[in-house]
């Protein structure tokens, strides 16, 4: 997803599906994207999009949108507001996202840091379950795994996790690559039975193979661009899925 300090980048992404959101995903995305007419289709944004026209984005099509909140642990979006209040004052379901660098502080730091700027949860059917974006170091190419050790990156994971589940009651959905997850984590296969998955894969017709222990995704990223701001994705559901993940069923 976009980072917010610098140029934007092809980038890729995965949320995978939790036991419960697996039995509301389905199975993966077997047509084109342009071929899921019946799939909600959303967004996600950062500070690049700046003031969106979210009425606009909404007559388009859009149905939901991730947000980004934060950053480490002293970053925020300086548009958050603008987008995570707008998008729900258009009619969409939406939620926050925080994009992670384990190699500048802890999980429990990091969480902590995202759910006091935006990163809460509650049960009124119109918030999304907090997201981590983790993938690719793009501040430092010769460390693209941030430094960290496979098991030290699942524990850094855990971390976050168990954090935002402490202050939320929700684990965060998992937005990243089937190459980083296999490769920074050794493809640890654990993390998928309680995590929605968010997956990216551009210039395809499918979500292709998926992170090592997730058998569906939840949300797909397929473009870093086109009819919506920012970067476009689907729900592997219905409407009515949707709204049930985002109360928390």
């Amino acid at each position: 997803m976009a980072r917010d300090r610098t140029p934007s980048r092809h980038r890729a992404r995965v949320l995978a599906a939790s036991a419960a959101a697996l039995a509301v995903a389905g199975t993966a995305l077997a047509e084109s994207p342009a071929a899921a007419a019946s799939r909600p289709k959303g967004h996600d944004v950062s500070s690049h999009q700046k003031n969106v026209d979210w009425q606009r984005a909404r007559a388009k099509g859009a149905r939901f949108v991730y947000v980004k909140a934060t950053e480490s642990h002293t970053y925020r979006n300086p548009y958050f507001n603008q987008q995570y209040t707008g998008s729900r004052s258009a009619g969409l379901i939406r939620g926050a996202y925080h994009f992670a660098l384990p190699d500048k502080s802890s999980g429990r730091k990091q969480a902590a840091h995202f759910v006091r700027n935006g990163g809460g949860w509650t049960a009124d059917g119109w918030t999304l379950p907090p997201a981590l974006d983790i993938e690719y170091n793009p501040y430092d190419k010769d460390h693209k795994c941030y430094g960290l050790s496979r098991s030290r990156t699942v524990g850094w994971i855990k971390a976050f996790s168990d954090e935002v589940k402490r202050l939320t009651g929700r684990r965060p959905v998992i937005y990243t690559t089937t190459h980083w997850w296999n490769t920074c984590t050794g493809g640890n296969r654990d993390l998928a039975a309680d995590h929605a998955l968010w997956v990216a894969r551009y210039s395809s017709s499918d979500a292709g193979t998926l992170p090592a222990g997730w058998s569906a995704w939840t949300f797909w990223q397929y473009d870093n661009g086109g009819t919506l701001p920012g970067d476009q994705n689907l729900f592997n559901g219905s409407l009515k899925q949707l709204k049930k993940l985002a109360r928390g069923a």
